[in-house]
C-alpha cells in the first residue's frame, strides 16, 4: 500500500481525518472549468488531471517560469499534485498564466489553480522517504536552473558552464554483478522526468549509456539522485556526468538504443542474444554485450524503490556483496536476483538463456549429482546431461537466465576435481531429455521438482547468502546433539580441516574452514545434503566470514 506525505493548511489541524478530509475536498470541489476557481488567493498552487507518468520533475517544470518553489507534493493515484511557491505573488502569476494559456504536462492538458491549502506540511518519517527524496532532487534542481540562468545568486555555486542547458547524461556503471538493460534505465531514471531516448554501449570494459532528457531540470534531477547510488545491493553503482552531446541520433529502437519519440524506427540486425553471443566470442563493437565479463542478470522478475513491485521480494536491506557504495534506500533482494534490486521497476532482463555449458570437467569423476549440487548453490538447477561422446562437458538448466549468470560469475576458472573448469552461455535454451528407448547411460537427470533446491521459497534467506567459492564453508541444520569430532571427521575425508566454530547462539549452525577453496568446493559437493541424523540433512553454502 502506498502512502503520501501529510497536507495540513497550515490552521493546526493536526488529526489525520480532519487532513485527509481536506485533500479529498480539495480535489472533489474544484470543477473542470477552471474559470469557476475560487480558492483565495495562496502559496499552494493545486493541479490536476495530470497523466499517470508524470514525476516531481514535471510539476516543478510548470511553475519554473514563475519564481522559486519550496515545497512539491505529488498525487500519483490520483492524478494530482501541489506545489508551493515561497511567495503568494509567485503563485498568483501562474494561476493568472494558466486561466488564459492551456498547460499540459506530457501532453496531456491539465488544470491549474488556488488550493484552499495556505502551505504544505511533508511527512518526514521512512515510509515517505523516497517520495520526499525525489521532490527534493526537483526543486533542488529547479532552482539551480533559475539561478544558472540568472534569477539570483551565485550561479557558479549552483551550476557549472552551461548545465542550466544540458539535457544529456553519461551513466557510467562500475562494479556489475547484475545486467543493467537499457529497459532498466529508462525505468530508473524516468522517475526523474521524461527520457527521450536512450543509447547503451560498451568502452574500455565498462557498460555506459547516453540518456536524453526532455529538459535540464529532470536531467539535474537524476544526476544528482542518481550519481554514486548502488543500483542493487553493494554492487552496479552508477558514475553520471553531463555529456558533451546536445542531442542523441538513434537509428534503431532495440535492446541497445530506443528513441521513445519515434516507435516506427526499425530494430536492425542487433538483438539481446546475438550481441552476447558475440560479445563471449570475444566480437569487437560498440554495440557489445555488456554482460561479456558474465554478470549475472534477474529473470523476469520485478524489482522494488527507485524503480519495481517485487515477484516475491525478499528481506531488504541485507546487502549480500562488500561495496563502498550505499545501495538506494528502499531496495531489497528479490529470487532470481539474490540480493539484488530495490527499484521499484519491472525488471525485463531475461538475460540470454538459462542453459550453460560447462566444459573440462574430469569425466572419471564427474556426476549429473555433484553438478546439481555445486551449481545449486547459485540458482535452482533443473536438468543436467553430460554429453555422451564428450563427457568432459556438460549442459546444466538453471530456473532463469539470471541464475546462469551468477553460476558463471563465481564458477568460471574454479577448480574442480583437479582441474579448471569454464562456464559459458550455451546457444540452447533448455537441455532435452532423452527419448524413450534411447541410451543414456544416467547421463541426463532432470531435477525440477528435486526437494533440495535453495532458491524455491519465495524470501528464502539463501538469497541474501550467495558467496564466492571460499574456504571457509557455512553449516546449517545441524542436529542440536552434534559434537564437533563428528562433524569435522567427515570433512576431513576432503581436505584439511584448519578450524571449526558453532555459532555462539545457535548450534544448529557452524562455520569451517578447509585447507584450500578447491578442498572446500569438493567438501561442498560431498556434505551438502548429508544425512546428520535421523531427519536430519547438512546444509553447506560458502561463507564469506573468517574463522
Amino acid at each position: 500500500m502506498s502512502h503520501s506525505p501529510m497536507v495540513t493548511n497550515g490552521t493546526g489541524m493536526s488529526p489525520q481525518h480532519a487532513h485527509n478530509s481536506d485533500i479529498s475536498n480539495d480535489a472533489k470541489k474544484v470543477k473542470l472549468d477552471q474559470t469557476n476557481n475560487t480558492n483565495a488567493p495562496s502559496r499552494v498552487i493545486h493541479i490536476r488531471s495530470l497523466p499517470n507518468d508524470v514525476a516531481e520533475t514535471d510539476i516543478v517544470q510548470l511553475g519554473l517560469p514563475f519564481g522559486e518553489m519550496s515545497k512539491v507534493l505529488l498525487l500519483k493515484q490520483k492524478n494530482q499534485a501541489f506545489l508551493e511557491f515561497n511567495d503568494e505573488g509567485s503563485a498568483a502569476n501562474m494561476v493568472s498564466y494558466y486561466q488564459t494559456t492551456p498547460s499540459q504536462v506530457r501532453l496531456k492538458p491539465c488544470y491549474v489553480q488556488f488550493s484552499n491549502h495556505k502551505e504544505l506540511s511533508i511527512k518526514t518519517d521512512a515510509s515517505h522517504a523516497y517520495q520526499n527524496a525525489t521532490a527534493q532532487a526537483a526543486l533542488q534542481a529547479a532552482q539551480a536552473v533559475i539561478h544558472a540562468r540568472g534569477g539570483g545568486g551565485n550561479s557558479g555555486a549552483f551550476l557549472e558552464s552551461n548545465e542550466c542547458n544540458q539535457t544529456v547524461l553519461r551513466v557510467i556503471v562500475d562494479n556489475i554483478l547484475y545486467p543493467i538493460t537499457l529497459d532498466v534505465l529508462h525505468s530508473l531514471f524516468s522517475r526523474f522526468g521524461k527520457v527521450l531516448k536512450i543509447i547503451t554501449f560498451t568502452k574500455n570494459n565498462t557498460y555506459q549509456a547516453l540518456i536524453q532528457f526532455s529538459d535540464p531540470i529532470s536531467a539535474k534531477a537524476a544526476k544528482d539522485s542518481l550519481d554514486g547510488q548502488n543500483v542493487y545491493n553493494g554492487c552496479d553503482t552508477l558514475k553520471i556526468d553531463y555529456s558533451r552531446l546536445m542531442n542523441l541520433n538513434v537509428k534503431y529502437n532495440n535492446d541497445k538504443s530506443r528513441d521513445y519519440t519515434r516507435p516506427e524506427l526499425p530494430t536492425g540486425e542487433v538483438t539481446l542474444e546475438s550481441t552476447m553471443q558475440q560479445s563471449m566470442l570475444g566480437t569487437p563493437g560498440v554495440m557489445a554485450s555488456p554482460f561479456a565479463a558474465a554478470m549475472p542478470g534477474l529473470g523476469g522478475a520485478p524489482l522494488t524503490a527507485y524503480g519495481a513491485p517485487s515477484a516475491a521480494a525478499a528481506a531488504a536491506g541485507v546487502n549480500p556483496f562488500s561495496s563502498a557504495m550505499p545501495a538506494m534506500a528502499g531496495f531489497g533482494p528479490i529470487p532470481g536476483a539474490y540480493g539484488a534490486a530495490r527499484l521499484g521497476i519491472p525488471i525485463q532482463a531475461q538475460a540470454g538463456s538459462p542453459v550453460l555449458l560447462v566444459s573440462n570437467l574430469d569425466e572419471q569423476t564427474v556426476t549429473p549429482d555433484a553438478l546439481f549440487t555445486l551449481f545449486g548453490v547459485y540458482g535452482d538447477v533443473h536438468r543436467v546431461k553430460i554429453l555422451f561422446n564428450k563427457k568432459d562437458n556438460a549442459l546444466i538448466q538453471m530456473a532463469e537466465p539470471s541464475q546462469a549468470q551468477l553460476a558463471i560469475t563465481f564458477l568460471d576458472k574454479v577448480k574442480v576435481w583437479g582441474k579448471t573448469i569454464r562456464v559459458a552461455q550455451s546457444k540452447h535454451s533448455v537441455v532435452q531429455m532423452p527419448k524413450e528407448g534411447q541410451p543414456d547411460a544416467g547421463l541426463t537427470k532432470d531435477y525440477v521438482n528435486s526437494p533440495l533446491h535453495r532458491f524455491k521459497r519465495p524470501g528464502s534467506k539463501n538469497c541474501q547468502n550467495i558467496f564466492p567459492p571460499s574456504a571457509v564453508l557455512h553449516l546449517s541444520n545441524i542436529p542440536k546433539d552434534t559434537e564437533e569430532g563428528e562433524i569435522t571427521s567427515k570433512f576431513a575425508e576432503h581436505g584439511a580441516v584448519k578450524a571449526f566454530k558453532f555459532f555462539p547462539k545457535d548450534r544448529k549452525m557452524a562455520l569451517i574452514q578447509m585447507g584450500s577453496v578447491d578442498e572446500a568446493v569438493m567438501a561442498l559437493i560431498a556434505m551438502h545434503n548429508y544425512q546428520m541424523g535421523e531427519n536430519s540433512h547438512l546444509r553447506v553454502s560458502f561463507s564469506k566470514s573468517t574463522i
